[in-house]
């Protein structure tokens, strides 16, 4: 059998949580904050997934995740998705931590 000729595949995934308080609903809230998971979808390409506060109408939490076959580029790609948080959401950032993982 010859040389293990694997590449190596990293995965991203930053946790995202926004403070929203001008919703007085859920119904608000979601009209917020899906503008904003849109516009990381489509300029980013990554996935991006509610993943806590879904009954609370001022707070929601997201993970955002990406694939790459380079660290560097992954940890580029998830810099540019939290500068487009920052120049996009005008909520409060509660909080923004990323995890890379070699698979």
């Amino acid at each position: 059998m010859g040389p293990n000729l694997h590449t190596n595949v990293y995965v991203g995934v930053a946790r995202l949580e926004l403070f929203v308080p001008d919703a007085r609903s859920l119904k608000e809230k979601r009209s917020q904050t899906r503008s904003l998971a849109d516009r990381i979808r489509s300029r980013h390409k990554v996935l991006v997934i509610e993943i806590e506060h879904q009954d609370l109408h001022q707070r929601a939490a997201y993970a955002i995740c990406a694939v790459s076959t380079d660290p560097v580029d992954l940890e580029s790609r998830l810099q540019r998705v939290e500068r487009t948080v920052d120049r996009n959401w005008t909520g409060h950032v509660l909080d923004w931590n990323v995890e890379i993982v070699q698979m």
